[in-house]
């Protein structure tokens, strides 16, 4: 006896097990008669079709349900098939495409802030090679200040910037407020009115830590940027140390001019052919503020030697 016949056989037992008018349908994978509800088989898909695209996989998919992300409701398909694989008739089309417009309108201001803010916090994350983790402390950071209604009347892009900078420093990962800016492209004293207010009002609320970025950060990332020998830039951190000392004042001035300084005066000590305008345009400063803070930190270096 063969397997067709062997499972005929079986189906006819199930079938004079269910009922007197039995009628056998599939229902979510199973063999349910529709009179008396008993479950007869299991019906399995030998083969499903493969997708290796993405519109594919949009066109095929059918029974995935989709959630919005922000708040407890579901977002309707623009799908014209349904579950089963049917065609939806002109009637039902048009129900379901009012249904979802209905349900789209049903959403708070705070979900629409939402709704705009977290692409663009992925997408200016992804631009800046930035780590989940700094992303979704900038999340909690700008979802706080938005509950709190800091951004009403005030730039969205300012706070969502300013809320990447935030996490940035208090995880102390090596980026610049002036990356940021030109990255986002959005001027940098917008950046930081949406900064003071993030460290006035949302800080403190959360506990978290705000770091300012300090000089041994910038010399091992300038470094990087200038593609410069380890020793050069333990060098040029020892030479910070030994001004720092002798007096040299860090408190109120920018960083990123004593940790370019530090790094020019090492590579001339080790023979490395960097030029003050290839360091100043890494460090973002002007090479009039460059050859000032090699003034300043040779004077101190002098009297220790």
């Amino acid at each position: 006896m063969n397997n067709n016949a062997k499972y005929l056989k079986k189906e006819e037992q199930f079938e004079e097990k269910c009922c007197k008018r039995p009628c056998i349908e599939i229902k979510a994978g199973n063999k349910v008669c529709i009179n008396c509800g008993m479950v007869l088989d299991i019906h399995l898909v030998d083969q499903e079709r493969r997708a290796y695209s993405t519109e594919e996989v949009n066109e095929r998919k059918q029974t995935e349900p989709r959630w919005r992300e922000f708040g407890s409701r579901t977002m309707l398909s623009d799908s014209k098939i349904d579950y089963k694989g049917h065609y939806l008739s002109a009637e039902k089309k048009t129900l379901f495409s009012r249904l979802s417009k209905i349900q789209n309108s049903l959403i708070s201001g705070i979900e629409r802030n939402f709704w705009e803010a977290k692409p663009k916090i992925k997408q200016l994350a992804l631009k800046l090679n930035l780590p989940d983790h700094i992303q979704e402390t900038a999340w909690k950071v700008y979802a706080l200040a938005a509950k709190k209604k800091l951004t009403m009347g005030r730039s969205i892009e300012g706070f969502i910037t300013a809320s990447l900078y935030v996490a940035i420093r208090i995880h102390e990962f090596p980026k610049l407020l002036e990356e940021i800016s030109d990255t986002a492209m959005i001027p940098r004293r917008l950046i930081i009115h949406s900064l003071a207010l993030l460290l006035r009002e949302v800080l403190p609320e959360l506990n978290f830590s705000y770091k300012p970025i300090n000089v041994k950060q910038l010399i091992f990332k300038f470094g990087s940027d200038l593609n410069l020998p380890m020793d050069v830039q333990k060098l040029a951190l020892n030479m910070v140390t030994i001004s720092a000392k002798k007096g040299l004042s860090l408190i109120g001035k920018d960083p990123k001019g004593f940790a370019a300084s530090a790094l020019y005066l090492a590579t001339k000590e080790s023979n490395q052919k960097k030029t003050q305008s290839q360091i100043a345009k890494a460090a973002k400063i002007t090479e009039v503020t460059l050859r000032t803070r090699i003034k300043e930190m040779k004077k101190k270096i002098s009297l220790a030697i």
